[in-house]
């Protein structure tokens, strides 16, 4: 009996796995059978790879399930009004308007990871060595340990059923389960990622490169103890109330200050590995911009630690970053991701200070008048603009340059590389053109970048997307050295702060870490730049402005303005853009007059219940222990 339960489980969740190739169907002459998948390697690695195939294909980000991560926060835009990242920004978010349907999908793959990991070892094909078993079985432990880690990072504490089969013949009362606390959580993910960082190899075989590693492991811990550390899940005053029914707590009661100290050891832990390295262009290492779009562009390189989905095509980040109708073709761009006026305000300039250090009301920026940016009255006057990624690219002369205002001029590095903006020659393969999204414009069609921009950082200018739908291939970073830097510097910085210390607790090592990075993207150093700022609480500002720029745009900020509990404030409120929506382009390639201007092109909700998502009202309705999250 107990094994046709388990047969009924394994054939409903391979069933749910649309994506996934399903190798329960009936063949001509026999149906598969429990007891075939270990019986035969085939089976049994299908089996493997259908575990595996829960891991969320990060490379694939810019498609409508992963639109809130890119799109939710002040960050970015897209024109699709479908997507569930809507209901977010619109105040309609609940229980029954999720952005995406991960949750069921998650727990199905940490049941069908459980099947395997309890059934892998008798697998009696005489091929199967021990070490195949070995290597499988650690693979899908990462992923069952790391479906948690997404469960948690967008519910909070969750339930964890350890090697449990759920028994669907159970009445619905022995269905129910209590939510884990916060810390029973990180606790069992971290020991779960520690064991796999001991078993993972350090490289697959080429056969099995994209799959987890030793250090992917330890970056997961890496991430999960520095959100552990952050406000949201660290004593945060507005979740002590929310307690299970037998009284315990879900989230931590106060604030503990040495979470910082083990947010720092982590990172350190994935940098002490040795294994990776900053990204720098073999034949230019000294320029800036040859390093920046190389981490996107030379697949497998060094600084990537985790690349979920491997190897893949940037079709669909291409169709989204290529401005629609720029060249005949049968293959145009959407143009549709684009960057909000306060992502493009918040690149620093050449000197490496960051201009903008506010608003006003009205949506007008505050200036830094040191930092080399014009007044706020004079930001859009026109004047010649040498864009330098161009010119790293290979494109000369005038379509280098181009009448733009003046707040594009003598930015910083990764600027030029993220972003595209109006009325600046587009490159693609050996042409390009000038597009501009006003009505009429070269880039404006059904759709079109809402914000007048475009991101510039993924799009492949080698190739030429329009004639013949090249777009090139990456290894999406879902996990890279520059953000494990990143982690261990606000750790220390933090734990300076608080008072904290402990052999991991550098600041000469953390502000090495800081000097690279910078010095990769062609900037000075932080404290060269900033010798005003003395005190820890300075630099961690400036570090916030660090991050949202180095990972700009790839899936990081969602999380750090709700951990960090800043989103009331960055996500909320007008999204401002350039000025497309009511004027025309007179002119082919020249953006009117009237589009050089902040406009706000849309307003956002954002409200204190939005901080962590609301469980799916079909779960609530079935699980009569379930707590709720705070304010649904």
């Amino acid at each position: 009996m107990k094994k046709i339960y388990t047969i009924l489980i394994l054939s409903a969740a391979v069933l749910a796995v649309s994506s996934c190739d399903s190798f329960l169907n009936r063949q001509e002459d026999e149906q598969m059978t429990f007891e075939k998948i270990w019986k035969q390697r085939t089976y049994t690695q299908q089996y493997f790879y259908n575990c595996m195939g829960y891991l969320p294909f990060d490379g694939g980000i810019i498609n409508q399930g992963g639109h809130a991560y890119l799109c939710a926060t002040d960050e970015a835009t897209i024109f699709d009004e479908t997507s569930g990242h809507n209901y977010i920004m619109r105040g309609s978010l609940n229980s029954k308007t999720l952005p995406h349907g991960y949750f069921s999908t998650w727990y199905e793959g940490i049941r069908d990871c459980n099947i395997f990991l309890q059934n892998v070892e008798t697998c009696s094909d005489p091929t199967v060595t021990a070490a195949d078993k070995q290597r499988w079985y650690s693979g899908v432990r990462f992923t069952r340990a790391y479906l948690y880690f997404l469960l948690m990072r967008e519910w909070g504490p969750v339930f964890l059923l350890g090697d449990e089969l759920i028994d669907f013949t159970a009445s619905t009362e022995d269905l129910y389960r209590q939510r884990n606390s916060w810390e029973e959580c990180v606790d069992y993910v971290v020991d779960e990622m520690t064991w796999c960082s001991n078993n993972l190899p350090e490289q697959w075989e080429d056969q099995y490169l994209g799959l987890p590693t030793r250090g992917a492991a330890l970056a997961v811990i890496s991430r999960l103890l520095l959100y552990n550390a952050r406000d949201l899940f660290n004593g945060n005053p507005m979740y002590r109330t929310l307690k299970n029914a037998d009284g315990t707590d879900l989230f931590p009661a106060q604030y503990d200050a040495s979470k910082w100290l083990d947010a720092a050891e982590a990172a350190q832990a994935v940098i002490a590995t040795g294994m990776y390295e900053l990204y720098k262009d073999s034949d230019n290492p000294a320029n800036p911009y040859l390093n920046l779009s190389g981490i996107f562009k030379e697949t497998w390189n060094k600084e990537l630690i985790f690349c979920s989905g491997g190897y893949s095509s940037k079709a669909s980040f291409a169709g989204h970053t290529a401005p629609t109708r720029l060249l005949n073709g049968s293959y145009n761009g959407s143009g549709s991701f684009a960057p909000t006026q306060q992502q493009v305000d918040a690149y620093a300039m050449a000197s490496g200070r960051y201009p903008v250090t506010g608003y006003e009301s009205d949506g007008t920026p505050r200036v830094d008048n040191t930092s080399g940016y014009p007044s706020a009255s004079t930001e859009f006057n026109l004047t010649s603009v040498t864009n330098p990624y161009l010119q790293a690219l290979g494109v000369t002369g005038s379509d280098a340059s181009s009448s733009s205002p003046l707040m594009y001029k003598d930015r910083e590095p990764r600027f030029y590389v993220n972003v595209y903006w109006p009325g600046s020659y587009f490159k693609c393969g050996s042409t390009g053109k000038v597009a501009t999204f006003a009505i009429g414009g070269t880039g404006r069609g059904q759709f079109y970048p809402r914000s007048g921009y475009i991101v510039n950082k993924f799009y492949d200018h080698s190739l030429n997307y329009y004639q013949n739908g090249s777009s090139g291939n990456y290894t999406f970073p879902t996990f890279r050295l520059g953000e494990i830097y990143l982690n261990y510097i606000e750790a220390v910085l933090e734990c300076e702060i608080n008072g904290v210390s402990g052999t991991a607790v550098n600041h000469a090592l953390a502000m090495q870490y800081w000097d690279e990075l910078r010095e990769r993207a062609g900037l000075p150093s932080i404290t060269a730049v900033y010798p005003e700022a003395a005190l820890a609480e300075d630099l961690l500002d400036l570090l916030r402005r660090e991050r949202r720029v180095e990972l700009a745009h790839e899936g990081h900020r969602y999380f750090d303005t709700r951990t960090w509990m800043i989103a009331t404030e960055t996500d909320a409120g007008t999204m401002y853009g350039l000025n497309v929506v009511n004027v025309d382009s007179q002119a082919e390639g020249v953006v009117p007059a009237e589009g050089w201007a902040r406009y706000g092109y849309e307003k956002r909700t954002f409200k204190k219940s939005y901080y962590l998502l609301p469980f799916p009202q079909r779960e609530v309705e079935r699980n009569k222990l379930l707590v709720q999250n705070y304010g649904w």
